[in-house]
């Protein structure tokens, strides 16, 4: 392969520059390797963005309706112990209200505290996504076979995350021209070894396609996507699925309180 610059008017060749068959395969292997890196921003940015919309659907579930369901199990909770208290010698209803009161607990945990307000739904801008698509492209710890510039890697990933979920745009950038800038990305190496090293780099991308590949489907397979799949298609037909599921909780915590209302007060 032969790179040929002509003269000013480019009339004439002036320079013939022949590339040795080392310093070709370091530039098939450099064109190999941008491609599977962009690929590689590309998944990234998808498990990334699927895995900030999940969590702020279950936000959303938790305030919405799993609040609600503490309170209905906090009722069944207090309707087992009152039952139970009237019956001091009977061992099933002493069990059936050990466990409501266990089961009420666990909910609690899991619903959280109540928020005050609606937590918003997870929405990246496009120049967000850009920010993040670059910096998986540069940054990502498994580009590189340096342990050291590796562990640095991670924990400049871990950040960009961190900023991708809460709409950090300032600190994206700062992260990526913080990296670009550092002193240790300065570096004079011939063609052997950076053919090496872009070699590495291949393999090792390709390791993390298959892992960030396996990571989305166990994402997909999830009861929460299923469930936010449900709640978005149940939007696009006009019904609201969330609506729904409170109404049907809060008939529940309706009939609960009556029926605390009906049972003979708690003995001392």
């Amino acid at each position: 392969m032969a790179l040929k610059a002509t003269d000013e008017l480019g009339s004439r060749p002036a320079v013939t520059t022949t590339l040795n068959p080392e310093e070709q395969e370091l530039a098939r292997k450099r064109a190999e390797q941008a491609a599977i890196e962009g690929e590689l921003a590309e998944r990234e940015l998808r498990s990334a963005n699927l895995r900030a919309e999940l969590g702020a659907f279950e936000q959303q579930y938790l305030h919405f309706v799993g609040s609600r369901y503490a309170e209905l199990d906090e009722l069944k909770a207090g309707i087992a112990e009152r039952a139970a208290r009237e019956q001091p010698s009977n061992a099933r209803a002493q069990q059936v209200a050990r466990e409501a009161r266990e089961h009420a607990k666990e909910t609690k945990t899991a619903a959280g505290e109540k928020l005050e307000s609606s937590p918003p739904a997870f929405e990246a801008s496009p120049e967000r996504k850009r920010l993040y698509r670059d910096v998986a492209k540069r940054i990502h710890p498994d580009l590189t076979s340096d342990r050291n510039d590796r562990a640095k890697r991670q924990a400049l990933m871990a950040e960009a995350n961190e900023a991708y979920r809460r709409g950090d745009d300032a600190r994206l950038a700062k992260i990526l021209t913080e990296y670009e800038w550092s002193p240790e990305q300065v570096q004079g190496e011939g063609a052997g070894a950076e053919l090496i090293r872009v070699i590495r780099g291949i393999s090792q991308a390709r390791g993390r396609l298959a892992e960030i590949e396996a990571e989305l489907q166990e994402l997909l397979r999830s009861d929460l996507y299923h469930l936010k799949t449900r709640v978005d298609q149940a939007q696009q037909d006009g019904r609201d699925v969330l609506k729904e599921m409170i109404d049907k909780v809060e008939d529940q915590i309706a009939q609960a309180k009556r029926r605390m209302e009906v049972l003979a007060p708690a003995r001392g």
